[in-house]
């Protein structure tokens, strides 16, 4: 069977918008390869301009919660709703991140399982919570996270990694948006840790 990137249509390249193929050839550039969510939304320009300045906004901040931690919540949350892309995808990055070959495995499968400290444990109960039962969060819930070391701003950015995954899921599912081999191996050569 051929490798199929979506269900639905994936541009040419040189027939998108300027902006979104050269953000693509930068990402390409960058990593070696264009990873299939950008081809699979590039043929909404106006989504795929939305999707990635709220991606980058949540995603590359320097202050509040590490790069590492904001993966966590991405691969977290895409285990509890079967997101082999984002497991995929996110999971590399999150070795890479994390410096640790083994990190998304243990987070993906049952992060509660996983060996984590207790800030990271309480940021992806709550996360885990926003993403498989929203309506049961409470003032109780936030309170409890600032108890635990988070501030304001790094709870709403817990809630918001959460939430636009959530919409990143469900695009995935949608379009049956098949992994790129290259993030297989990608983080692969950190220690895994057994701690």
């Amino acid at each position: 069977m051929p490798y199929r990137i979506s269900r639905f249509a994936i541009p040419d390249i040189a027939s998108v918008p300027e902006d979104v193929r050269e953000r693509m050839l930068a990402v390409q550039e960058k990593a070696g390869f264009i990873p299939n969510i950008f081809l699979a939304l590039a043929h909404r320009p106006a989504e795929f301009r939305a999707f990635f300045a709220y991606h980058d906004a949540l995603m590359d901040k320097a202050e509040g919660l590490s790069l590492a931690e904001r993966e966590m919540i991405v691969v977290a949350t895409s285990g509890l709703n079967k997101c082999r892309y984002c497991i995929v995808a996110h999971g590399a990055i999150l070795r890479i991140r994390a410096k640790n070959s083994s990190i998304d495995q243990a987070l993906s499968t049952d992060y509660q399982r996983a060996n984590l400290t207790p800030r990271q444990r309480a940021m992806l109960d709550y996360a885990a919570k926003l993403s498989i039962a929203p309506w049961e969060i409470t003032d109780n819930d936030c309170e409890r996270m600032l108890k635990s070391g988070f501030t304001q701003e790094e709870l709403w950015d817990i809630g918001a990694i959460t939430a636009l995954f959530a919409l990143s899921n469900r695009l995935a599912h949608m379009s049956d948006l098949e992994p790129n081999p290259e993030f297989t191996a990608m983080g692969k050569d950190f220690p895994a840790n057994t701690d």
